[in-house]
């Protein structure tokens, strides 16, 4: 598994590319900061931001087989990156990335981890003229020992990153703080399941970053233990792929949530655990991985950039053989775990409001993987749509079910098999509170003036209280899918049906009735409609226009797709057929 030519060569047209974003002009003060074409502006942060560059850099100048080996021209522009994140480096050692995050512990974090591995790996080439830029990047990185070992963090990936930045840190510098602090970090407990699904969700970005957090933590401090999540993860992963290499992101719980991602992240995570396990489909995910790297629009960050680990941490010269990657399976993702009996702890350990933060409650929840070769299912529980299929070139993003009862989309809370399909269900409730109690009631009530806020809203109990139930029976056909969706109470709500396609599909109403409602969005009242992207099409039946609201409450509809919506009142059972026309290879 050698560093191979065609990374060294993209790494080699990134160097370019930063050079030529890089600001020279010395009177400016974002001074050799790298310009983020997104936005115009120099960051000092690890995605977008120039310590992306100067890892990319760095590798080519500590590379035999780059065209930039021991450029002088790179070099100083190292040089000029450096000073500017010494420029951009707050009192406190922390940094900005300016957009969201200020004087942010796990940003600096990410900066560290990435920072700390080229550090490294300028020290460990035999090249003099690296010295005084190794200083500076080694003087950055002294500066972040205190907020990092007094900083916090917003979500949970963000604990791993600290407690990778730590390990590197102590490493460097010895300090028996920075070791105290990230084992404070590693002892609040894993937060993944036997499945190998982070809290997040999140297949397109946090994921990748918990893994690789985890394996350079594992490295430095001697801890092959927490390897055993990444592999979890690693090979859950190898189900959760598209047959066009797309990752599935149809249930993140992050801002990766429908978006396009590819496994490029996910590159140097594969390449160390094959060296580590000797792992044929880890080797043949590196190489997927590695390929959609070829195709990325964007450089990795700077904390997890392949080439630089590569470069670091060589494979020794072992060969790991590549084995086919599964292309038809069923695979079911927590559907053992029992993700209830953690919730129902929650009142016991005293659960509060996460400040800055949310508590991911969808953690854990089940998710179906269906691979027939060119035909991938996705049905998920506890996010906003329940069923994703992609045929070919058809990509079916999601099929979500909207009420007023919420208002809002409804997620399903389980997911079961049956003997030709499967089951999914979700029940909510909805009532009214009562008054407040008098002798519960504060000083506050008798004053002027008595917010609502000040009332102790926790003492109110509960009336006419309501029970929505929803069931959709999923019927697998040897074509196709059968979806009946079926309330019954409470009668009277309305209820909306929608199934989101790309932007590029054609859209026809064969014997049925469209209405064109938004630009993005067409009423299905009756009838048959096919979809078609390229020689792909997809059939449905199951029209129907039992009320005429274009939208439901708190239920937005996704711009840059094509929607159908059908719309029922309970109490309804109502049935969608999908069928998948040949024409692919399935």
């Amino acid at each position: 598994m050698a560093v191979s030519e065609q990374l060294v060569n993209i790494n080699d047209l990134w160097v370019e590319q930063g050079m030529a974003g890089q600001i020279l002009d010395r009177d400016h003060r974002s001074f050799g900061g790298v310009v983020d074409p997104e936005n115009g502006i120099a960051w000092p942060n690890h995605h977008a931001g120039t310590p992306v560059w100067m890892a990319i850099w760095g590798a080519a100048l500590v590379n035999p087989s780059s065209a930039y080996y021991h450029s002088e021209q790179v070099l100083e522009r190292l040089e000029y990156a450096a000073q500017y994140m010494l420029a951009f480096q707050h009192d406190d050692g922390s940094i900005s990335p300016g957009w969201t995050n200020f004087h942010s512990p796990p940003d600096t974090a990410f900066v560290v981890v990435g920072y700390s591995q080229l550090y490294l790996l300028l020290e460990q080439d035999d090249w003099s003229k690296n010295a005084p830029v190794a200083s500076r990047i080694l003087l950055f990185l002294k500066q972040t020992i205190p907020v990092m070992i007094t900083g916090g963090c917003h979500t949970p990936n963000h604990r791993w990153v600290l407690s990778a930045a730590l390990s590197y840190l102590y490493r460097l510098f010895g300090d028996p703080r920075l070791l105290e602090r990230a084992e404070q970090w590693l002892a609040e407990g894993i937060d993944i399941t036997p499945d190998g699904e982070w809290t997040e969700r999140s297949n397109g970005i946090y994921n990748a970053v918990s893994d690789v957090m985890f394996i350079h933590t594992a490295r430095l401090l001697d801890k092959a233990e927490l390897l055993e999540p990444v592999r979890a993860n690693l090979e859950m992963m190898i189900y959760l792929i598209h047959p066009s290499g797309e990752i599935v992101t149809d249930y993140s719980g992050r801002q990766d949530f429908g978006q396009n991602f590819t496994l490029d992240s996910y590159m140097l995570s594969y390449y160390l655990m094959t060296i580590i396990d000797q792992n044929p489909q880890f080797a043949a995910m590196t190489a997927l991985a590695e390929k959609a790297l070829q195709t990325n629009a964007r450089p990795p960050s700077s904390a997890n950039n392949p080439l630089v680990g590569m470069l670091l941490y060589p494979d020794a010269g072992t060969s790991v053989l590549a084995t086919a990657l599964p292309t038809h399976y069923r695979k079911m993702i927590n559907g053992s775990f029992d993700r209830y009996q953690y919730i129902k702890q929650i009142a016991e350990v005293g659960y509060g409001q996460i400040q800055y933060s949310r508590p991911h409650l969808d953690f854990g929840a089940p998710v179906m993987r269906i691979r027939e070769g060119d035909t991938s299912i996705t049905m998920m529980t506890e996010t906003s749509s329940l069923l994703a299929i992609r045929y070919g070139q058809v990509r079916l993003l999601g099929v979500q079910i909207a009420s007023y009862f919420g208002p809002g989309f409804v997620p399903m809370q389980s997911l079961t098999p049956t003997a030709d399909g499967f089951t999914m269900t979700a029940t909510y409730e909805k009532g009214y509170n009562s008054c407040v109690p008098e002798h519960e009631l504060p000083a506050s009530a008798q004053a002027t003036v008595s917010p609502w806020y000040l009332l102790p809203h926790q003492h109110r109990i509960s009336t006419h209280t309501q029970t929505y139930l929803l069931e959709v029976r999923i019927t697998e056909l040897e074509h196709g899918l059968d979806l009946e969706i079926i309330s019954n109470e409470p009668p009277d709500v309305m209820t909306q049906l929608s199934l989101v396609f790309d932007q590029q599909a054609i859209i026809t109403a064969v014997d049925g009735q469209l209405e064109q409602i938004t630009p993005e969005s067409q009423l299905w009242s009756a009838g048959t409609v096919v979809v078609q992207q390229g020689n792909d099409m997809m059939e449905l039946t199951g029209g129907c226009l039992q009320h005429t609201a274009s939208s439901v409450r708190e239920a937005s509809y996704p711009r840059d797709c094509q929607t159908l919506l059908v719309n029922v009142m309970t109490p309804f059972v109502h049935r969608i057929g999908i069928r998948l026309l040949p024409g692919t290879d399935v």
